[in-house]
């Protein structure tokens, strides 16, 4: 079953037709399911420190710490709010845990020992910067360098954008009530989460309210791979062109053909635009490098990559347009995105082209495109995404963390997998080798995206998990380990 995303607009919207529903006890679901994790993860310990604040989140916190308190955990509660001014759920909560003898601080004793945080200071619902007593409050937390279980969202964190409000709470754990929303996933939010657990309060989300997005998972985007016939040859495997490799830049081409070529593609050119260009890649043989004009004339290409070290010269401007011109698939990336950022002709080509076309911008690639900032696409990544897929009826992956894939459609895929070590020079030319390779086998434009964006993240998980990386993980290392997995996940599914 697949995992939907939620905004948390739309959260709201569910938790208002729940009520409709005759469901009335979201806030105490809410508070059990804290405090039967938080006892899970306190595995034998027994002090909780409780940060209940001055809304909804603070009434989930409430409830948590009256049921550990039952459990007989020692619990303390700071309380930050004002008793007069809190939401009908919320009000009930606190007054369930004075009933049964339990007590409020107004700050965070100096010399308390706690075991665990519980962070129900502020939800979903925070949309200003922290400051004064709060910021303090999320600061002296961090400070106390002991686990955080975070209720819905870590405090301070922008649910949808996965920005900061100036500060927010490490956790160590999160607890995301009904279901994922993207800021737990992109941006700066798994550096905030810590590991995501959801508890969907025994709401079918889905059945009440159609989700527009989606968890990239294994079991989804492997479902499309099968087992290749023994009857088979280089033919039925596709060709993929690559093109690009100006002067200086011809190992981005060869780094996404050498993808192309390790994903599977039965044959792979280069058509490098520099004058010196090689006449053979000596690390891969396989490829076949030519000239771009070549390229053109091949009637059997499957797929064709633009922009790994094109440049902006005319020459570039003249064969972007060409590709654009054609039917065939295209994966643009790099210059390729640069060029069709300043020419409006070359944009109203791709919005008609009867060719799939798939762009893999990173955030500054984004901006020219939508003729933004680089700030103002992070701080809305999944509409950024959508922006540019409607605007140019195109598939898009905007790269980084929690890689954005969006459609034409309006529908949105958050990528979980990857680490820092994705932060070296071609990793993006090996994603566009990667995904041309799939569509030249035949798998749906879609469908070769979003495999690829998984894999090419779990690649680099992978070489970290045995020890190389973060840390110097070079492109070339992430395509051979995807070429493993990919091996794996159709051969082996169990592994």
């Amino acid at each position: 079953m697949k995992t939907p995303i939620y905004f948390s607009h739309e959260i709201r919207q569910l938790e208002q037709l729940a009520r409709e529903s005759g469901i009335s006890d979201l806030m105490e679901r809410a508070g059990m399911a804290a405090a039967e994790l938080a006892r899970e993860l306190l595995a034998g310990k027994t002090s909780v420190l409780v940060i209940a604040g001055p809304g909804n989140n603070g009434g989930d916190a409430l409830v948590a710490a009256r049921h550990l308190k039952a459990w007989w955990f020692k619990v303390n509660i700071v309380f930050i709010g004002e008793t007069a001014k809190l939401p009908p759920d919320a009000a009930n909560a606190l007054q369930a845990w004075l009933a049964i003898g339990g007590e409020l601080l107004d700050a965070i004793p100096a010399d308390g020992k706690w075991d665990m945080v519980i962070d129900g200071l502020f939800g979903i619902g925070l949309a200003r910067e922290l400051s004064g007593r709060y910021l303090e409050l999320v600061r002296e937390i961090n400070r106390m360098n002991l686990p955080v279980l975070a209720l819905d969202i870590p405090s301070g964190l922008d649910a949808d954008a996965g920005q900061t409000f100036r500060a927010a709470i490490h956790a160590s754990h999160t607890l995301s009530f009904i279901a994922l929303k993207p800021g737990l996933l992109t941006a700066y939010g798994p550096d905030y989460c810590g590991q995501i657990h959801v508890d969907t309060l025994e709401l079918d989300a889905p059945a009440l309210l159609k989700p527009n997005g989606w968890l990239l998972e294994k079991t989804e985007v492997a479902a499309a791979l099968k087992p290749r016939p023994r009857n088979s040859h280089k033919g039925m495997l596709g060709s993929v062109g690559i093109l690009g490799g100006a002067s200086a830049m011809c190992g981005a081409a060869l780094l996404a053909g050498r993808a192309a070529l390790k994903l599977g593609a039965g044959r792979v050119y280069a058509a490098l635009l520099a004058d010196a260009a090689p006449a053979v890649d000596i690390g891969q043989p396989e490829l076949m490098l030519c000239a771009p004009e070549k390229l053109f004339q091949l009637d059997h290409l499957n797929c064709l990559a633009v922009g790994p070290g094109l440049g902006q010269s005319p020459q570039a401007v003249q064969l972007l347009r060409q590709a654009l011109e054609t039917e065939l698939p295209l994966v643009l990336d790099a210059d390729a995105l640069n060029l069709l950022a300043i020419h409006d002709d070359m944009q109203e080509l791709t919005k008609s082209r009867k060719g799939s076309t798939i762009l893999t911008p990173h955030s500054a690639e984004a901006a020219r495109l939508l003729s933004s900032t680089t700030h103002d696409i992070q701080q809305e990544r999944v509409h950024s995404a959508t922006l540019i897929a409607q605007r140019l009826n195109c598939l898009v992956v905007l790269k980084g963390a929690g890689s954005i894939c969006a459609t034409p459609k309006g529908e949105w895929f958050v990528n979980p997998t990857g680490n820092p070590g994705m932060s070296s020079a071609g990793m993006g030319d090996v994603l566009s080798g990667m995904i041309a390779a799939l569509i030249a086998q035949r798998l749906t434009p879609q469908s070769a995206l979003l495999l690829a964006v998984y894999l090419h993240g779990a690649a680099a998980d992978d070489w970290v998990e045995q020890g190389v990386g973060p840390i110097g993980l070079t492109a070339t290392e992430v395509a051979d380990a995807a070429r493993m997995l990919l091996n794996r996940w159709i051969y082996s599914p169990v592994a």
